[in-house]
């Protein structure tokens, strides 16, 4: 008979095989499970957004809630990406208009570092040859449409189909027991996908209202655009703030005459976006989710790694989906503690609202016609 020391190595040695395995399934099934991945993301985030509508629009019953969630995510997103694309082109067409101060920059930077005879804007497009990227933009697009495509589907059939999940959970727990503690856990992964929206959206409007202040004050151009891409990159956790601020500064380079314009507003904008990532966001963070910081950074590679730049959006949610299926094994609960922040990785009192029971609504009725 083996001894406890020996049987506990081996199962620690399954969990960390099955993890590996995991892994590489998540990897090689990226293109099928990614649209759900985001699909699922999305209908929570509507069944919260439904929530607060419900509670705070008053008339508002549970059966339109969804439905004029649904409205009004469609009419944001719709709205920003509208935004996002129409200044995108004139963004570009001002770029044709800033060659001469991107040339000088150029020669600039040049006989900083002993170059002789600067490149110019033409040569440097010549030699790029972007007309034989064509085909990678043509695929990449392709590939976004059809991810897009799959998610809206799958995001139909999730919320048509959520009404008979509480049938398929009292099927499939019959002992109220152990319904509960199930409930209990998606409760809680569904309220701590919910606080990560909730963090992610307080801290990036931070970030993007102090960068369009900033950017407003030195006078740059577009800086309303720059400010809701900074926000769009501010959900990629922890890199999304810092690439988003790192652009204007450069641009500022391009329109200005002089340097202090840039200078400013790199320090102004990564002192605002040190500040909020590494003191705000860590409290907020460890506060509503128990992840430790460290975890999440190396959740972001992980996912960026297996799932790409979707991965990267959803690597928060899904380790605090992890967390909370680990904690209820008792072999897996060790792997669920070191991905906590206290080390306590289980449902606590504050995490989520009682769980109420499925089956009960069936078990009144059933008890009502007996």
């Amino acid at each position: 008979m083996p001894s406890p020391a020996a049987d506990t190595v081996s199962r620690n040695a399954l969990v960390i095989l099955a993890v590996i395995a995991g892994g590489a399934v998540l990897y090689w099934l990226s293109d099928i499970l990614t649209p759900l991945a985001l699909a699922m993301f999305l209908a929570v985030m509507i069944d919260g957004f439904a929530r607060v509508l419900q509670d705070r629009l008053p008339g508002v019953s549970r059966r339109a809630a969804t439905p004029l969630a649904v409205v009004l995510s469609v009419a944001i997103f719709g709205g920003a990406a509208f935004f996002v694309a129409d200044n995108a082109t004139s963004f570009a067409t001002q770029l044709v208009d800033y060659t001469p101060r991107l040339n000088g920059l150029i020669a600039r930077l040049a006989g900083l570092v002993g170059i002789d005879v600067p490149p110019t804007v033409s040569s440097l497009i010549h030699q790029l040859n972007p007309t034989s990227y064509l085909g990678q933009v043509a695929k990449g697009l392709q590939s976004f449409l059809s991810t897009a495509a799959f998610v809206l589907v799958y995001l139909g059939f999730i919320i048509a189909s959520r009404h008979g999940w509480e049938r398929k959970v009292v099927a499939l727990f019959p002992v109220r027991e152990e319904r509960q503690e199930a409930v209990a856990a998606f409760q809680r992964i569904r309220n701590g996908v919910e606080q990560y929206l909730w963090v992610q959206t307080v801290t990036g409007l931070m970030i993007a209202a102090a960068s369009w202040a900033a950017m407003a004050a030195v006078g740059l151009d577009n800086a309303l655009f720059w400010a809701i891409l900074i926000f769009i990159a501010s959900y990629i956790p922890i890199v999304g703030g810092v690439v988003g601020v790192a652009l204007p500064p450069i641009f500022a380079l391009v329109q200005f005459e002089t340097l202090w314009q840039a200078i400013a507003l790199a320090i102004v904008l990564q002192a605002v976006t040190m500040f909020v990532g590494n003191v705000v966001q860590p409290r907020m963070q460890s506060r509503s989710l128990n992840m430790d910081p460290i975890v999440l950074l190396l959740a972001l590679a992980f996912w960026g790694v297996v799932w790409g730049l979707p991965g990267a959006f959803l690597s928060t949610p899904l380790t605090v989906m992890a967390m909370v299926i680990l904690a209820q094994f008792k072999g897996t609960r060790w792997v669920a503690v070191l991905l906590s922040d206290d080390g306590d990785p289980a449902l606590k009192p504050h995490d989520a609202e009682a769980p109420s029971d499925p089956g009960a609504p069936a078990k009144a009725r059933r008890s009502k016609r007996s």
